[in-house]
């Protein structure tokens, strides 16, 4: 177990340090999502000196806003992608054994309401677990209608035949982020949120040899010279190449997904809801996570994008509508607790003509004539392998000695095996810092209260959210350490006065920084409200 009692492995001028005195890297990386993290993480465990820079903060991204899924991914699947899916399926299972306090294997039901469902979908999920291998987390089966409603308990009931039970992954997005986070700093590597990239370093032949950035907090900019760069900024893959060679063609093409968060009565039981085909033959799921309910997810093509996308009314009611044709109680706007839009990286389509659904999800890697590595695509299940892809490149380029990766077998920061009774504790996905989490209650009694009376959530976890968890900001904790924008955005922006005057003793901030601090996230939390009435807003 490894000791996160060490304050100085995640003190912001430790990390500062640690970039000003190391004379050249051997591997940069641009980004702090899913994929960013993982190429920081596989480099370093090959030995090499690795510094990973994130403009906001880890996972503020599509990294924290997805579908809670660690999947194969069915729909990829039915559309032939036999590769991704095995590839996908692999993963999954070594997750779930380097990760078991934050992944789990969880049961999803397809419910049937046409004669042949059973037979077909029974058939078509065990190939999907067969491929999974010695990593299968359960057979697939057909269930009677009275199982079916049972178990889903608010599923309608005219029409139904019953339902086919299989097993995926489940997981927390922005908690797993952090924990690789931590788990690349304490491998040796330097990490550092809210230190923006700016330009891309050059030497005398023209080839990439660093990059130039920014700290946000302090200003101060920094030229940082390196072996190799990787360019894993996601949505954002075009900023950077555009700093490479300006008038570089676009890599993305930005799909949006939304999610819409529910009270756990209306998914009372503890399996998932896998509704295969759709009007436009997306798939929508209803997946219970932490003790709420995710409806999703959309699939919408956009020519703009931001860091705070925002959802469309046509997704939000393609949603509720969906979800209600197979909820006896169908879910209203007023239900909503959140509701979050993410933003997938899919390579833009050469003759502009397929649709989002169709782009295929595998990974790509690009090089320069400069030399910048470049990983766009890809999807959360498959963050391992896509580092180590990205630095398998990097070393056959030339830019680093050969190593050997070692992720397959290594256990991410927290890692502790938990059970269904373990998770009726929020606190569970502090894996093995629980214990220590308690520890600072012990010391300080008065972080033991909850930051809002209606839920669950502590004033411990926003102190140990700055002094473990590299948090910054007041989004930072509740967005991505604790959750709550987005499982009640009311209850967020209720909390954000006490977490803000937490977050300024712990960091040493003043009451303006508070101030600040809660006006710019209430600003934030306005997107993640569903209004009763909608508003004029373009599909």
């Amino acid at each position: 177990m490894r000791n996160v009692m060490k304050t100085a492995t995640f003190h912001r001028p430790t990390l500062i340090d640690q970039l000003t005195n190391q004379p050249i890297w051997d591997l940069i990386v641009i980004g702090g999502g899913a994929t960013g993290l993982g190429v920081a993480i596989d480099g370093l465990s090959r030995g090499y000196k690795t510094l990973l820079l994130e403009q906001t903060d880890f996972a503020k991204g599509t990294s924290s806003r997805a579908t809670k899924l660690v999947h194969g991914g069915v729909r990829y699947l039915a559309q032939g992608d036999i590769g991704l899916v095995r590839e996908a399926l692999y993963e999954r299972g070594l997750l779930l054994k380097n990760a078991p306090h934050l992944v789990k294997n969880q049961s999803f039901i397809i419910p049937n309401y046409e004669w042949w469902g059973g037979p077909y979908y029974t058939l078509g999920m065990k190939i999907y677990d067969l491929m999974s291998g010695k990593l299968s987390l359960g057979a697939a089966s057909h269930i009677s209608k009275q199982e079916t409603i049972e178990r889903l308990g608010n599923i309608k009931q005219e029409g139904l035949h019953g339902g086919v039970v299989y097993q995926d992954g489940q997981f927390d997005d922005a908690r797993l982020a952090i924990n690789l986070a931590q788990t690349a700093v304490e491998l040796g590597g330097t990490l550092l949120n809210h230190c923006a990239v700016q330009g891309i370093l050059k030497d005398a032949q023209g080839q990439v040899a660093g990059v130039k950035a920014v700290d946000n907090e302090t200003g101060k900019l920094y030229e940082i010279k390196a072996k190799a760069v990787v360019n894993a900024t996601g949505i954002f893959v075009d900023e950077i190449l555009q700093m490479d060679k300006p008038g570089t063609k676009k890599l993305v093409r930005p799909s949006q997904g939304v999610h819409i968060v529910l009270d756990k009565s209306f998914l009372p039981g503890n399996d998932a809801i896998m509704i295969p085909k759709t009007d436009d033959g997306r798939v929508l799921f209803a997946v219970p996570w932490h003790e709420r309910v995710i409806l999703g997810t959309t699939d919408t093509p956009l020519n703009e994008y931001s860091e705070e996308p925002k959802a469309l009314e046509a997704e939000i009611n393609f949603i509720l509508r969906t979800a209600g044709r197979y909820l006896a109680r169908a879910p209203k706007r007023s239900d909503a607790l959140s509701v979050f839009a993410g933003l997938r990286p899919l390579a833009a389509p050469q003759d502009g003509s397929a649709k989002t659904k169709e782009i295929s999800r595998s990974h790509k890697i690009l090089v320069s004539d400069a030399g910048l590595i470049t990983i766009t695509g890809g999807k959360w299940t498959t963050y391992r392998r896509m580092g180590q892809d990205t630095v398998n490149k990097a070393i056959s380029l030339g830019k680093l000695p050969k190593a050997e990766s070692q992720t397959i077998n290594l256990a991410i920061h927290g890692a502790l095996a938990t059970s269904d009774d373990d998770r009726r504790n929020h606190l569970y996905v502090y894996g093995s810092d629980q214990p220590a989490l308690h520890d600072l209650i012990k010391q300080q009694p008065a972080l033991g209260e909850k930051l809002d009376n209606t839920l669950e959530f502590l004033q411990a976890e926003v102190v140990w959210a700055a002094r473990y968890e590299m948090a910054r900001t007041v989004e930072d904790v509740l967005a991505r350490r604790v959750r709550v924008l987005f499982l009640d955005a009311e209850a967020a922006i209720r909390m954000a006065p006490t977490v803000a005057a937490l977050l300024a003793q712990e960091l040493d901030h003043d009451y303006a920084w508070q101030q600040a601090q809660v006006a710019g996230f209430t600003k934030t939390a306005q997107n993640y409200l569903l209004q009763a009435q909608p508003t004029l807003q373009a599909a």
